[in-house]
């Protein structure tokens, strides 16, 4: 005897459940907190009086801002814990702390008096950066979501954190050359120039390492070691002064790299990047 059929619509499975993981989002919102703040300190600052003091701590909050956003995702994957949501997240986070307070600060401490009788030129610079900072952001998201294999690999266009950090830095370095006359004198032009400059770099083609590969495992580090005493020797010479000199150097080493990295050999890119062989023949993959 046959049974009768079921007549009960077949039960939807579950929606997906939203992994949200404490440490590495516990980090992201440092970094989302260091850009508000930075942001609040721009605001506060008398500009007209010459107090510069409150730009200084915003660019201390934008670069704090850098070291949060450089382990957040070192601990995710350490913890093997990385997610969609922690991605999305740090994108979000990112484009405050360095999308909207930088270009915020330099439309500020510069663009408002390059072009004090055109005021929307001003505006129309910062938004510039902001856009191609937003822009770049989602490129790197939509990428990572359609081979998270290859977005591992490189960045594709100069990173938001290493712009901000850019920026932050070589205007504390004008800030620290000009602080008797307490004011940015022709190098506010250098400011608007370098601006522009990587709005157009983080939306570019130009492929950047994203140095994932290295860590606490890796194995070749003779390079790297050697570097990093180097490092640690300058940071006991100079001291305070390491944020005025050493940071802009090295934000701009690293942006001079993707130009120089496609004519250095294989070998010397392994041992800068920490890669392995095989990443060789994934190179054409596309990357984040």
């Amino acid at each position: 005897m046959q049974r009768p059929l079921s007549t009960q619509a077949p039960v939807d499975p579950p929606p997906p459940k939203l992994r949200i993981y404490f440490l590495p989002n516990l980090l992201t919102a440092g970094n989302l907190f260091c850009g508000f703040v930075a942001l609040t300190k721009i605001v506060e600052a008398d500009l007209a009086g010459g107090n510069f003091q409150p730009i200084k701590v915003a660019l201390g909050f934008i670069l704090l801002a850098c070291i949060f956003d450089l382990f957040d995702g070192r601990v995710a994957r350490m913890g093997g814990v990385e997610s969609p949501f922690g991605r999305e997240f740090d994108s979000l986070a990112d484009l405050i702390s360095f999308g909207a307070a930088p270009a915020f600060l330099v439309h500020r401490v510069v663009l408002k008096d390059v072009f004090a009788g055109h005021a929307e030129w001003g505006w129309f610079i910062a938004s510039i950066y902001l856009i191609c900072g937003a822009f770049r952001l989602a490129r790197f998201n939509c990428l990572a979501a359609q081979d998270a294999a290859a977005a591992s690999k490189d960045f594709l266009g100069f990173p938001i954190p290493s712009a901000a950090g850019l920026v932050s830095s070589l205007t504390l370095l004008i800030m620290h050359i000009n602080e008797k006359e307490r004011t940015l004198g022709n190098w506010s032009y250098l400011l608007a120039v370098v601006l522009l400059f990587l709005s157009a770099m983080m939306v570019s083609n130009v492929r950047y390492p994203s140095f994932k590969s290295l860590g606490l495992r890796s194995t070749n580090t003779f390079f790297k070691a050697i570097i990093a005493s180097l490092f640690l020797g300058l940071i006991l010479v100079l001291r305070e002064r390491i944020l005025y000199y050493v940071l802009p150097a090295v934000f701009t080493l690293y942006l001079l790299y993707g130009f120089i990295r496609p004519r250095i050999s294989r070998r010397m890119r392994r041992e800068i990047e920490e890669e392995d062989d095989e990443d060789d023949d994934e190179a054409s993959l596309p990357a984040s």
